[in-house]
């Protein structure tokens, strides 16, 4: 069985910020994440990817022994996405805990800082 499940910091996480066509498997999702996202496939990074409507998500992770995808598509409702920086079309990094927030439905808020 494979560690994805877990969502620990052991990975590091990258969010492609496009809409993904579903239909596409281990080979083309590859493709994305060398051709596109100018990344390497390590044993110790997940991609994640979301189709338009961002009700379907696929994650990929290559480990040791080959590659393990994890995917949910929602029965109602759309998965909310924390904000990407202004014109920054590359892979986003996230955090363990904030890709299990956009799998269990959370929403992403910006809170602003008073100074007293």
């Amino acid at each position: 069985m494979s560690n994805i499940a877990l969502f620990t910091d052991r990975y590091r996480y990258f969010l492609y910020t496009h809409p993904t066509d579903m239909r596409k498997g281990f080979i083309g999702l590859c493709g994305i994440i060398i051709n596109i996202m100018k990344l390497s496939i390590t044993d110790t990074d997940v991609f994640i990817f979301l189709n338009k409507d961002k009700t379907h998500i696929k994650l990929l992770l290559h480990e040791d022994n080959g590659f393990t995808m994890f995917y949910r598509k929602l029965d109602r409702g759309r998965f909310t996405l924390p904000d990407s920086p202004q014109g920054d079309s590359g892979p986003l990094p996230i955090k363990a805990n904030e890709l299990l927030a956009i799998i269990k439905g959370l929403s992403f808020h910006k809170y602003r800082q008073y100074s007293s």
